[in-house]
Order: C-alpha cells, then structure tokens, then sequence
C-alpha cells in the first residue's frame, strides 16, 4: 500500500521543525536577526506552495512555485550562517539544510514542468 505523498504537508512540518530549531538558539544581537531571517524564508516556502495551490491561473501558478524556490535557496543560506553564529546547532542545522535542499529540488522539478505548459 502506497503512501500518499502531501507536499503541503511535508512544507508544514518542514516551517514547524524550523521554528523549533529557532527556539533552541541562544539570543544575542548576532543570532536574533538571523532567527528572524531564517524563519521568514523557512515559513514562506510552505504558505508560497499553499498559494500555488490556489492560484487563479497558470502563471500566477508558476510564480509563487518560483518563490518556494528561490525560498527554499534563502532558508539554506541562513541555516549556514546560523550554524557559524552557534556552532552547537550545527549537526541539526545540517539535517535542516538537506531538507531544504530536497524542497529546492522539488520544486525547481516543478517549475522545469511549468516551462513546457
């Protein structure tokens, strides 16, 4: 029996799992920026594919999938950046990263599909 995949879903938890990690990270006038920078993008990427979902044509269809990615690009930016200002937050940054990384490809996929429609 298959599982159905609900990439809606797997955004969610993906903006979830960031603010959790956000939450762990020590406070300073370094790391509250980038807190702030990270779970902009991280959350975006999830409400972005919520949009895609009901957009009103195939180009606005095809723009906010573009804005998961480019968000999906940013969110591994930050979690770099975070992992240098807190260094006790890498291993869990990295698992992050690969996340995000795995989205950035779905939905470069995507668009890649858009392309020909």
């Amino acid at each position: 029996m298959e599982k159905e995949y609900d990439l809606e879903e797997r955004t969610t938890f993906f903006s979830e799992k960031i603010i959790v990690f956000c939450g762990g990270i020590k406070r300073s006038t370094i790391t509250n920026p980038l807190i702030s920078q990270l779970v902009r993008a991280a959350t975006s990427i999830g409400a972005n594919y919520c949009e895609a979902n009901g957009a009103s044509s195939k180009k606005d269809f095809k723009n906010k999938i573009h804005i998961c990615k480019k968000e999906a690009q940013e969110t591994k930016y930050w979690l770099r950046v975070i992992s240098t200002a807190d260094p006790k937050k890498k291993d869990e940054a990295r698992e992050l990263w690969r996340e995000a990384q795995e989205l950035l490809m779905i939905f470069g996929k995507i668009a890649h599909s858009c392309k020909g429609s």
